[in-house]
């Protein structure tokens, strides 16, 4: 029975591996800072995020994986809210 389990569970796992992925649609994201605010949100990627790690390329993600991102490391910054929300709006005003 043990093994009966086992086996279906790798073939859903091997199934559901194979689909394809849903692709998502992109929409233009809207600034919620200022140009000045922007502008402190580069000071505080370069600064904060730079001191720990090389600074990722911030058209190497979309601006939704950049939400996961941001959410992950902002806490490790000790970045507040307000400095959250410029440098994710910073990253995100970058064009490729």
């Amino acid at each position: 029975m043990k093994k009966i389990i086992a086996v279906a569970s790798f073939t859903a796992l091997f199934l559901a591996s194979c689909t394809p992925k849903a692709s998502t649609a992109t929409t233009p994201v809207t600034s919620k800072s200022t140009a000045a605010q922007i502008a402190q949100g580069k000071s505080i990627f370069e600064n904060s995020c730079g001191r720990c790690h090389k600074l990722p390329d911030p058209t190497s993600h979309t601006p939704v994986q950049w939400v996961g991102i941001m959410n992950w490391m902002a806490p490790k910054a000790k970045l507040t809210d307000e400095q959250h929300q410029w440098v994710y709006d910073y990253i995100v005003s970058v064009k490729k």
